[in-house]
């Protein structure tokens, strides 16, 4: 079975520093698959819970501020629901103060973009948390075709030890190995930094278009407070 992977041969037959670098090829790899899995079954997650709470924000329309929620849910609308609601109540218990008892309470257009500007930060936090642990993608584009490059580099110098030191008779095995090692390196730098490329190119997308859902949802709500809470009131 080993005998029929090049790969594996090249391995097997490469000096401690060659098995160093395919050892370090090979913890990239994993790196980024885990961080590329754990992404999409985040992303699977949060599509449910999202669209679940958007279906509750619905269902509440005609009182926004109704909606409690104890459980530890990680969906982003929450988070940006539960901002807007604190900022909101914060805003209206403000207004209240300075009112009759007869009088009812409203939010000025102030008021509005400071709840838009507060629910802004909230999605920017969101989407810091979405991005954690990102950077290793595109750093493992950049790192695993330089590993299989220094693995190529030195498993030609131990080519062209091979034939200064020894006679050719003799050093026909050592020549392959370092070739094999060589080739092998490249290839393996290649199937780790191609995979982990297109992981992040689509981890960023995904990003992208829930930030832009984000925004979506967080204007719905702003408008539903609007109307509730807008004094129309042109006297």
């Amino acid at each position: 079975m080993l005998a029929t992977s090049p790969i594996l041969n090249a391995y097997f037959q490469a000096d401690f520093f060659g098995k160093l670098i395919f050892w370090a090829l090979f913890i990239l790899s994993i790196t980024s698959w885990v961080i590329l899995l754990h992404k999409m079954y985040m992303a699977k997650k949060l599509k449910i819970l999202n669209a679940n709470f958007d279906r509750e924000i619905d269902a509440k329309n005609d009182n926004i501020l109704s909606l409690n929620f104890t459980s530890k849910n990680s969906s982003p609308y929450l988070s940006i629901y539960k901002g807007l609601k604190e900022k909101t109540l914060e805003i209206l218990k403000k207004n209240r103060y300075f009112l009759t008892e007869k009088e009812n309470v409203y939010m000025s257009g102030a008021d509005l973009d400071l709840i838009d500007s507060h629910i802004d930060a909230q999605i920017a936090k969101q989407t810091k948390l979405l991005e954690k642990n990102l950077f290793i993608l595109p750093t493992v584009v950049t790192l695993g075709p330089f590993l299989g490059l220094l693995g190529t580099v030195w498993g030609i110098l131990i080519t062209f030890n091979t034939l200064q030191n020894q006679s050719l008779l003799n050093s026909n095995s050592s020549i392959l190995s370092g070739l094999s090692m060589a080739l092998a390196t490249t290839v393996v730098g290649l199937m780790v930094a191609i995979p982990a490329l297109i992981a992040h190119n689509y981890l960023k997308n995904w990003i992208k278009n829930l930030k832009d859902d984000m925004y979506h949802f967080s204007h719905k709500l702003i408008t539903t407070l609007e109307i509730q809470y807008r004094n129309v009131d042109t006297k």
